[in-house]
């Protein structure tokens, strides 16, 4: 099936439309619970991030036709991501992707980043995440170049343009831990299509990081492995892909194939 005709067939499909509904209630709620004056100015921008996010599930059928589970179960039960039991001090989410449970002979970028996009689906129907968005830190120990290769300019763009405008939640932060050297070859290929309010907010700890992320977390909620007094991040890995597998129902409804 070529690309284009498999995107007609998205569009008109039921589940992009359950999807998108979902979606505009998620919108329509926030609005409701921040008061009637700032949902007027803010729902012209809720309508074009719904737009946006459409848009990009069309677009990018790879990442976003299949969130089920199971495509991803690997990925999950090797530990690759986890998140914090409690909210940062400023009431966001925090995400935690480890590079280093990622085999890139079994799994491509797509299927790492539908990891996101499936955690993403789920915590954008929390109200606290609505308004005050998530943060991420990435551990990047045991990046190589395998994985590197993975990284090709429209994949690139497409992982841009989630962190920008394609999807109804704000990324407050993005912590990046334990990065090599030739990781920023690739970060210079996605950083062209960030906005500046989004480059803004990447930093980068390097190898000596127990210092300078607990300047943006506190030690409470942080797993053990990164400073903190929180359980082992293994644990917190287990839990969340508990929970996704609990979901799974309803990330089969908002799957663009059967």
């Amino acid at each position: 099936m070529t690309k284009l005709r498999m995107s007609e067939e998205l569009r008109e499909g039921p589940s992009l439309k359950k999807c998108c509904t979902a979606q505009r209630e998620k919108l329509r709620t926030t609005g409701k619970s921040e008061g009637r004056g700032k949902r007027r100015s803010q729902r012209p921008e809720g309508i074009k991030l719904l737009k946006n996010y459409q848009k990009w599930r069309i677009e990018c059928p790879e990442i976003s036709a299949d969130l089920q589970p199971s495509s991803v179960l690997g990925l999950l039960q090797a530990g690759y991501h986890g998140v914090l039991r409690s909210r940062d001090p400023h009431g966001s989410k925090v995400l935690i992707y480890r590079i280093g449970q990622w085999d890139p002979s079994l799994f491509t970028a797509y299927d790492v980043f539908r990891v996101s996009l499936i955690t993403s689906e789920l915590i954008v129907k929390e109200i606290e995440t609505q308004r005050n968005g998530v943060k991420a830190i990435f551990d990047l120990q045991g990046w190589r170049f395998a994985h590197a290769f993975q990284i090709s300019p429209a994949v690139a763009k497409k992982i841009a343009a989630v962190l920008t405008d394609s999807f109804p939640l704000k990324v407050r932060g993005i912590h990046l831990i334990n990065e090599p050297l030739f990781f920023h070859p690739v970060f210079a290929l996605i950083k062209p299509f960030l906005t500046e309010k989004i480059k803004q907010r990447v930093y980068m700890h390097g190898n000596n990081y127990l210092q300078s992320l607990t300047e943006h977390f506190p030690i409470s909620i942080l797993p053990q492995e990164y400073g903190g007094e929180e359980v082992c991040i293994e644990e917190l890995a287990k839990e969340w892909t508990d929970f996704i597998m609990a979901s799974s129902d309803y990330l089969q409804s908002i799957s663009l194939v059967a």
